[in-house]
């Protein structure tokens, strides 16, 4: 294989791969093999045709294109190991030469990583942060974990937000009744949102054994085409109202929801807990803050690419994410009536955002000469193992060279931020 790069503008290169003759022309045969099975011609078996006599009465074209499946994998791979660019997105490939007896020729677009010029980012204002926690908001959390445990009782009075109602409904579009409109015994949580807008407003005040009709406008988003838009009348019967019914809030209410014998314990526990948390949320604030404006104060060119291949890894992180819930995206589209170009379009702006805050940190890590020790980088592996129940040893010895150079950029990258907060004006 010989590699060419040429370097173009807006951080774009062009890598040129030339795979020799011969090795063309064993992807080419490993094509035959695979194909062979599936190709017939008079006076022959199937399976037994001769490459000869398929590529005289085919062309030897028949091949190209497992060939180049073939090749370029492989081919590129060892070319992205030989370029010393920084490669920072999926490659476009073009077949420049495919012909038996010559040697393949391809190309790769890719985008590299860009140069940050720094701006200020020593000396940052920040916002100060207050740890304070009132009595209402122990109260509020109280009162939360009351709803949680309440009970639900059956109330003659007419339903309010938050209370369950158990309908039935039927849908119709100009008087005749929609597919999928229809439902029995159904519970609903009024305030939910589960319902198109505007359904669950009008049974607020409505009593059981009331019947209502709905009347709505589908989004013209909704998932169902026929739908979209469309306004319906929903006829509904009321069953039943359900509301919640909540707890005593005493000692016996909080000896049942806790660990601690006392509602005076409980609250103390919760107004520990809350000051932790809003240490956490007022220290991440802080840290945003000061990377938003070492990014303002920075330069650079993101790559078009870049932010295409940051978007697909967002889009595949999140179909793992329903796939592990049991949710196909089909089903998610469904659902939701979101769409795949939608969601996309969705995520670029975190994508950039992403790209621009990694950037941008390790360009601070360059500047301020911040490494990482292996002691360091042993430390945290030991906080993984014990999350994962692991023993030390065994899982350092899991991890590949490259798995702990990531973990020193990351750990790089997360010092960084701490450079920035040790080194702003907190007012």
């Amino acid at each position: 294989m010989s590699l060419k790069v040429e370097k173009l503008d807006n951080n774009m290169a062009k890598l040129t791969i030339e795979v020799p003759a011969e090795d063309l022309e064993k992807a080419l045969q490993k094509a035959y093999l695979k194909q062979k099975k599936q190709i017939s011609l008079p006076g022959f078996r199937k399976g037994k045709v001769p490459r000869q006599m398929i590529e005289k009465m085919y062309g030897p074209e028949i091949f190209y294109d497992d060939a180049a499946n073939e090749i370029i994998p492989e081919e590129y791979g060892k070319a992205y190991d030989e370029t010393e660019l920084e490669i920072v997105s999926r490659p476009e490939i073009n077949v420049v030469q495919i012909e038996k007896g010559k040697s393949f020729i391809f190309t790769a677009d890719v985008a590299t990583k860009p140069e940050v010029k720094l701006g200020e980012y020593k000396g940052l204002k920040a916002d100060k942060y207050s740890t304070e926690v009132t009595a209402e908001e122990v109260d509020a959390k109280i009162n939360e974990e009351a709803t949680k445990n309440a009970r639900t009782v059956t109330v003659d009075t007419p339903a309010k937000d938050g209370d369950e109602v158990i309908i039935d409904f039927e849908g119709f579009i100009d008087g005749v009744a929609f597919e999928g409109g229809k439902g029995e015994n159904y519970p609903l949580v009024l305030g939910s949102n589960s319902f198109i807008p505007g359904f669950e407003e009008q049974l607020v005040g409505k009593k059981a054994e009331e019947e209502v009709e709905v009347k709505v406008t589908f989004p013209e988003e909704y998932h169902a085409e026929e739908l979209k838009g469309k306004e319906a009348i929903f006829k509904c019967k009321i069953h039943e109202v359900k509301a919640k019914e909540l707890p005593e809030i005493d000692d016996e209410f909080a000896s049942e929801v806790s660990e601690f014998d006392t509602l005076k314990e409980y609250k103390e526990d919760i107004e520990t807990k809350l000051k932790e948390q809003k240490e956490k949320e007022g220290k991440a604030a802080q840290e945003d803050q000061l990377v938003n404006a070492a990014i303002e104060n920075a330069t650079y060119d993101i790559p078009k690419p870049m932010i295409d291949s940051q978007v697909m890894q967002m889009a595949d992180d999140f179909a793992q994410r329903m796939q592990s819930q049991g949710l196909s995206m089909e089903q998610y589209f469904q659902f939701t009536g979101m769409t795949s170009e939608k969601m996309l379009e969705e995520m670029r702006p975190q994508a950039v955002k992403r790209i621009e805050t990694r950037l941008v940190l390790e360009a601070i890590a360059k500047a301020e000469d911040i490494q990482v020790s292996d002691e360091k980088i042993d430390e945290e592996i030991k906080k993984m193992a014990e999350t994962y129940k692991m023993e030390f040893d065994q899982l350092k010895g899991l991890m590949g060279d490259n798995e702990k150079n990531q973990m020193k950029e990351d750990m790089a990258v997360q010092e960084a931020v701490t450079f920035l907060v040790e080194n702003a004006t907190i007012a």
